[in-house]
């Protein structure tokens, strides 16, 4: 009996001719994306242009940061937030898409958050730095939800390495809420604590 392989040969064409290969893990392997996997694409799309957003504030925060160890901390986040950008570049291959943003209102609320407190508080504090801190770290919490729930939706769609890199940069989006945390509690909010310093029992500034 000839086999499947033969019998093509026969008829002029191979299976591999007559049907373009797939690959694992993509969602090159549905002709027609399902909604799950238009929204996977629909989140990427808003985490390409929030990460960019962040990198083109970031020199400002840093800028009105008040502490070196906040400054170095943001400077640090720069260079991660770079290796974010491309690793979503990465994925959109992956998926064969082009990378490209959608407007996130999420982000853009944050940032303008942010400038607003740069704004508002007063310049070479520590109170400025305290509150900073607090807005990065809201922007975090933001990164983080979003780079978990994608990376649990590249897993139950089989897509593992797109996983991988998405989850190497919810752990890098972690560690920096940690080190947030850490500096805000060590250093800058004692230190802020002291300025304008407002008596709760007299009910009156000590200036």
């Amino acid at each position: 009996m000839a086999t499947a392989t033969e019998t093509g040969k026969k008829n002029g064409h191979t299976p591999e001719a007559s049907e373009p290969a797939k690959k694992k893990g993509s969602l090159q392997q549905e002709e027609s994306p399902s909604f799950l996997q238009k929204f996977f694409i629909d989140q990427l799309k808003d985490m390409y242009y929030a990460e960019q957003e962040l990198l083109k504030a970031l020199p400002e925060v840093k800028n009105a940061a008040t502490t070196e160890e906040l400054e170095d901390a943001i400077e640090e986040h720069m260079k991660q937030t770079e290796r974010h950008v491309k690793r979503l570049e990465k994925v959109f291959r992956m998926v064969g898409q082009k990378a490209e943003g959608k407007k996130c209102e999420a982000m853009d609320g944050l940032l303008r958050e942010c400038r607003n407190i740069i704004r508002e508080t007063e310049e070479q504090s520590m109170t400025r730095d305290a509150a900073l801190v607090i807005a990065a770290q809201k922007i975090e919490h933001y990164e983080i939800a979003s780079y978990g729930g994608l990376v649990s939706l590249a897993v139950t769609m089989g897509m593992e390495r797109a996983a991988d890199l998405l989850d190497k940069t919810l752990g890098e989006e972690e560690d920096t809420d940690q080190l947030l945390t850490d500096i805000a509690e060590t250093y800058i909010n004692v230190e802020a604590e002291h300025e304008g310093a407002y008596n709760w029992d007299k009910k009156i500034w000590v200036v």
